[in-house]
């Protein structure tokens, strides 16, 4: 019997910037379910809040109010090096721009939070090898990925979010650094191969045409999260 917990829930979330000009609120007490297997689009104007909900969803940020739950496990009221240990342990983040290690090559980068969260090295190199091998770059292992080109740096910064079986992946932008047709590869890939592995995603994207590939659309304006079309 499927595990109906969702695999990431906020309810009530906001956050407002305070400095010496006043006060911005970003985010108004947005809900959010997303379910094992689901796929979700968040998407809004340049400005919306979009990267600070994933940002708030991922733990990489604390809320103003409201609660955020990994897995069913609330963040609220966690330390840094335990959040740290749930972002390892149940999430996986890909970024507009790979943030890869340039002196390692790919197989190194896959197998980078492996070893972070303590497997060994030779297990975390095979893991990192059938990942290679999912996303058709076998041959490019050994590569440092100043010698891939844009789509393989950021296939293997699918693979390196994807390698510890997260429970969820937020993806800020995760395309929007490359052309249209490489974009639409990637995209579909990074779907696939999470709805392969039943875990949830959250992609935050501008393109409507990427969005629809997905399970759910929501929309952030005014700081509100709205189902869209």
């Amino acid at each position: 019997m499927n595990d109906p917990t969702p695999v990431l829930e906020a309810r009530g979330l906001g956050k407002t910037y305070v400095d010496a000009g006043g006060a911005l609120t970003v985010l108004h007490n947005v809900d959010i379910t997303v379910k094992a297997g689901e796929s979700v689009a968040v998407m809004g104007a340049s400005g919306a809040g979009k990267s600070t909900l994933l940002h708030l969803l991922g733990g990489l940020d604390a809320a103003s109010h409201g609660e955020v739950w990994v897995d069913g496990r609330s963040l609220t009221g966690l330390g840094e090096r335990e959040r740290s240990r749930m972002r390892n342990r149940s999430l996986g983040f890909i970024y507009q721009f790979h943030h890869l290690l340039d002196e390692f090559t790919a197989r190194e980068n896959i197998a980078m939070p492996l070893l972070i969260g303590g497997m060994a090295p030779a297990r975390a190199g095979e893991a990192a090898d059938a990942m290679l091998g999912r996303l058709g770059l076998a041959a490019r292992g050994h590569h440092k990925p100043g010698q891939l080109s844009g789509g393989e740096r950021q296939r293997v910064a699918i693979g390196r979010a994807l390698v510890t079986q997260p429970r969820c992946i937020l993806a800020d932008e995760p395309t929007g650094n490359l052309d249209p047709h490489t974009a639409q590869q990637v995209f579909e890939q990074l779907v696939e191969v999470c709805s392969e592995r039943g875990g949830g995603l959250v992609v935050v994207t501008h393109n409507p045409q990427l969005a629809r590939l997905l399970d759910r659309r929501l929309t952030l304006a005014d700081g509100c999260l709205t189902q869209g079309d």
